[in-house]
């Protein structure tokens, strides 16, 4: 059956809507299927919109795309499939002939591998819908699991890669240019002097690191490399306003590896950076991805781990806000791993990336890789993005700021937050009032949060009404423009421990059928039965109300039985509510 062809498909990326047309909903689906991109499809290991929005500034019906808007009109039902087919399709398949020839040494076998993999290419790419860095992914997964499933093909590669850079280092021609002074004038103060010889060092890494590959394979004379750094520093001045504006703070800096290796560039790069006063949060791979450094090599690499002596590696992939928030507090260095064998794809990433990048200043992407994915996308980001990558033209730095409408909730001001509400408790018990916190159900019953605001809002005022000398702090009287369920939580958390809670009450059912009887309504069908033991939240909020009251024996805890909610588990990425609840059944 033929289809009929789309006629109003977006013309790039950040057009996409869901919801305004159906036959362009139906394709887009079909496409985010084919490349296994579709959360309702797979929730345990694609975000959901709410993670992404950590990353991507996102409408409510906008879909984010992990491509170039130049891929993304080739998908298009009348993209130029030709195209598609000729420039990326094939040098994909010319991707996976070199895995298999790196790998497989037996021609009986190569030959095997290849046929089957001809099979399965030319099944993928028969649509035209596959983004070809989802293809490499998926070829790469299938070369691997015909027979070479004990462990990473390349890790010896990349260790001989490791010391051949090592010994790069010791040429002179990398080493005299690297430490020479800069050739430009003296600025007449010390700040001067100090910020241009951290831009100095900063471009002299950011060119060796792009360089790597190349210098590696073809040694370049000391004019070549004096060039170099010579071009590479004309580039980071014309960003010299952005990183004198964030060089007088110290910031917390995401630092993404690249395809083409160069780790232990990487860590001079991360060293400077760490030298100038910021915290660096370096992502590696969670398997094999060519040269890219991956979460067992920081393991078990000798070479490696002896120049990461003082990193802190974080093994867990889904790590809270207060945890990752307490790990950045405690080491200013540490490696996460970012939960993807594929170019950066921000629809597969862990969640602990996705965290790190919401609590990030900035995001330091190496490589032609990264710079298509960030900057040849329409797709508007949360945090600011500079990308340095070389190619045929030299060496290029180029920043991409956040998107003008996202904001960062930062840390500090979560905290001016709460200690306003311990302050308020804090007055009050001066006052000889009791201080009541109550915990009530807020977004755990999707698309009710509203409503649920009213519930907690007119029962509270109820009791208002019927209690003397209490102060009652109401979370829904308390939202703040910008902050997320990971934001709101990590504040309540510091409110809740603040030793000013007399009573805590935690909402019951019974609470909900006199809050609708005050509101001259009868329970709605997703609210019957409801209390406070249906809240993810409200169940992370009893762990602490308990491990409160060991130490507060005097503390009052009303509602219901508290075995009865640790049923939940941990509240979804980004949302207030339990992330099972928005599954479907299997």
């Amino acid at each position: 059956m033929k289809m009929t062809p789309l006629t109003n498909m977006p013309k790039k990326a950040a057009d996409i809507r869901i919801g305004r047309d159906g036959k362009f909903d139906s394709w887009l689906y079909s496409m985010l299927i084919d490349n296994n991109l579709a959360f309702q499809m797979n929730p345990d290991i694609i975000a959901s919109h709410e993670q992404l929005a950590f990353m991507v500034q996102l409408a409510e019906d906008q879909v984010y795309l992990p491509c170039s808007d130049a891929i993304f009109s080739l998908l298009c039902d009348d993209g130029d499939k030709k195209r598609l087919q000729t420039t990326y399709y094939n040098r994909s398949w010319r991707i996976i002939c070199r895995i298999i020839r790196s790998i497989c040494y037996d021609r009986e076998e190569r030959k095997r591998v290849l046929q089957f993999c001809r099979y399965r290419y030319l099944q993928y790419t028969a649509l035209g819908t596959l983004i070809p860095s989802r293809l490499v992914k998926r070829m790469t997964d299938l070369v691997l699991a015909q027979s070479f499933s004990n462990g990473d093909p390349w890790r010896g590669m990349r260790h001989a890669a490791f010391l051949r850079h090592r010994e790069m280092l010791d040429l002179p021609a990398i080493r005299d240019n690297l430490e020479a002074m800069p050739e430009e004038d003296t600025p007449t103060t010390v700040s001067g002097m100090r910020r241009m010889l951290n831009r100095t060092e900063i471009a002299r890494l950011f060119c060796l690191n792009a360089m790597a590959r190349r210098w590696s394979e073809c040694t370049p004379s000391s004019h070549d490399v004096h060039e170099a750094f010579a071009l590479a520093n004309q580039e980071l001045k014309k960003m010299e306003a952005f990183f004198v504006q964030n060089a007088v703070k110290q910031g917390t800096i995401l630092y993404l590896c690249d395809a083409d290796g160069g780790v232990l560039f990487d860590i001079m790069t991360i060293r400077a950076l760490m030298r100038m006063g910021h915290r660096v949060i370096f992502a590696v791979k969670d398997s094999f991805f060519f040269y890219s450094p991956t979460i067992d090599d920081v393991h078990n690499d000798r070479e490696l781990e002896k120049l990461l002596c003082n990193a802190k590696i974080l093994d867990d992939r889904s790590m809270s806000k207060n945890a990752l928030l307490k790990e950045l507090h405690d080491n200013r260095f540490v490696i996460i791993n970012d939960g993807t064998r594929e170019r950066i794809n921000l629809y597969r990433v862990s969640v602990t990336f996705s965290r790190a990048w919401k609590e990030s200043d900035i995001v330091l992407c190496k490589g032609w890789r990264a710079m298509e994915t960030f900057l040849q996308t329409s797709h508007e980001f949360t945090r600011d993005i500079v990308c340095f990558w070389s190619d045929d033209n030299g060496f290029h730095v180029t920043l991409r700021r956040h998107a003008e409408t996202a904001s960062k909730i930062t840390e500090e001001d979560i905290r001016n937050h709460a200690d306003a509400i311990i302050q308020t408790m804090r007055d009050a018990h001066a006052k000889g009032l009791s201080v009541m916190f109550y915990s009530c159900i807020i977004g755990s019953i999707p698309g009710q949060t509203e409503t649920a605001i009213k519930v907690a809002k007119t029962f509270v005022s109820h009791l208002r009404n019927k209690l003397d000398n209490v102060l009652i702090i109401n979370p829904a009287e308390h939202f703040v423009e910008g902050m997320d369920g990971d934001d709101l939580m990590y504040m309540w958390e510091r409110v809740q421990r603040s030793g000013f809670i007399n009573v805590w009450r935690f909402q019951t059912d019974k609470d909900i059928e006199q809050t609708f009887a005050l509101l001259d309504q009868k329970v709605p069908p997703s609210w019957s039965g409801k209390d406070a033991t249906f809240s993810t939240g409200c169940t992370k909020e009893m762990r602490i109300a308990l491990d409160v009251q060991k130490r507060n024996r005097e503390m009052q805890i009303i509602g219901p039985d508290p075995k009865l909610f640790f049923r939940r588990g941990e509240y979804g990425v980004g949302k207030y509510f339990d992330a099972t609840i928005s599954r479907p059944a299997d």
